[in-house]
């Protein structure tokens, strides 16, 4: 769902649907807060990447970036859809075997990844391991050792591109935590380090620059780079780059002043910019790796909430309450991220003043939306906050012990539950009761 009510979104009750599924009676079903994900939206986002890339008769991968929401729903829908997933940790290496995913499908990314999860992706032979830094060579290195093993590598360089978007997504600029720096030298002395173990396998180059970004610019930018990268590599070295990893990040509109671009409009900018480059080095087109995440699902879920107490003061912007917050979705305190809000049982309902839309959390900063246009809304109303697919579950906390929302699948009028909603049990099932003192 976009942040655009169509026709298509109401049926017949007037009442919010997603893909055939009345979003008041999924609260009422399942609870709230619950976050709803539309099963078709996702799969057409698939089938959109895949397109552009047939047209134009690339070999490509297209690698959902998991950290932007994943369970084990989520990794079986991508494995339907032909998909790869680049995973983060060993959690998610776990969460996406348990789900049957096929390791070499998989790409281990990470700045830090540690000794035990590097043994778990090398002994279930995931696909490929995106290699950060010098320490992590020595890891590898050791474990394909250890283990007798052979892995497939691509080193993650730090192309010094600054994307427009918050600081706190931007990935590719010199001073960042991630990759091998591009200007010092350090891309070529990791090869070689990498290259001197007959064990280690080097696919290519990967870069990522950012999140949330709007316009192309920043992408042509480091395609540009990353080709010619493969053409020093390739007079140097010898090196033929089988494949150009540029990462993800591809924008999506969250409210009506949101700059957007369609996700595929940037994959095809890409493909352009390449196919100029390889041209010009008169080399052959590398296959291109992309690693869509939000652009994914962002737009494919939403998150339904019931509104609780309300505070009114003369002179101040009203305060309405929902009984979620920043437990499960953290970006408006954490990016300052904006949102739009419905009324679930009269999306169509004309605002009638303009609120904070608030959690329940004890933090001032609690704060869903800012400046929320909204009907009247009442005590026990489902309100239902858009195009929170991307980073809210993913990023979800136990902040004052509160529970995690459930998660619901739906597709063509039926409605699965695929992560249940946590108990007051689960939130003290690991403790151990005190035994020190009397």
């Amino acid at each position: 769902m976009t942040n655009q009510i169509t026709d298509n979104d109401i049926n017949a009750d007037g009442h919010l649907q997603i893909d055939g599924c009345d979003a008041v009676e999924l609260a009422h079903q399942f609870g709230t807060p619950l976050m709803v994900y539309n099963v078709s939206a996702i799969r057409n986002q698939f089938h959109q990447f895949n397109k552009i890339f047939e047209q134009n008769d690339i070999d490509y991968e297209i690698s959902y970036a998991s950290k932007a929401f994943a369970n084990t729903a989520m990794y079986q829908l991508v494995n339907q859809e032909g998909g790869h997933i680049d995973v983060v940790s060993g959690g998610e290496i776990a969460v996406a075997l348990h789900a049957g995913f096929p390791a070499a499908k998989m790409s281990f990314h990470g700045n830090n990844k540690s000794l035990e999860e590097l043994r778990l992706a090398i002994q279930n032979h995931v696909g490929v391991i995106m290699v950060d830094n010098f320490h992590e060579i020595q890891l590898i290195n050791q474990v394909v050792e250890e283990l007798d093993e052979t892995t497939n590598v691509i080193m993650r360089i730090t192309p010094g591109i600054t994307a427009h978007t918050h600081e706190f997504i931007q990935t590719g600029q010199v001073d960042s935590k991630f990759g091998f720096d591009l200007a010092s030298g350090q891309v070529e002395e990791g090869f070689e380090l990498l290259h001197k173990n007959p064990r280690v396998h080097v696919l290519g180059f990967h870069a990522h620059i950012g999140s949330q970004i709007s316009s192309p610019d920043g992408f042509n930018a480091l395609a540009v780079k990353m080709m010619r990268l493969a053409n020093k590599f390739n007079n140097e070295y010898d090196f033929t780059t089988e494949v150009l990893d540029l990462g993800g990040g591809f924008g999506i509109q969250y409210v009506s002043t949101d700059g957007y671009l369609a996700p595929e409009k940037f994959v095809e900018s890409i493909i352009n910019t390449i196919k100029e480059q390889a041209s010009q080095y008169n080399l052959q087109i590398p296959s291109i790796w992309i690693e869509p995440g939000r652009s994914i699902v962002g737009s494919a879920g939403l998150t339904l909430y019931t509104v609780g107490s309300q505070k009114r003061v003369d002179g101040i912007k009203p305060y309405v309450a929902v009984d979620g917050g920043m437990g499960d979705n953290i970006r408006p305190m954490l990016y300052d991220a904006e949102y739009e809000v419905v009324s679930a049982s009269n999306p169509r309902a004309q605002p009638v003043e303009e609120v904070r839309l608030v959690g329940k959390y004890c933090e001032s900063g609690d704060v869903l939306i800012k400046n929320a246009s909204v009907p009247s809304l009442n005590a026990g109303d489902v309100v239902a906050v858009l195009d929170t697919g991307a980073y809210g579950y993913s990023m979800a906390s136990n902040y004052n012990l509160n529970l995690k929302p459930a998660i619901v699948f739906v597709e063509k009028g039926k409605a699965q539950l695929v992560t249940k909603r946590q108990s007051f049990e689960n939130l003290y099932e690991l403790d151990n009761n005190l035994e020190l003192g009397d």
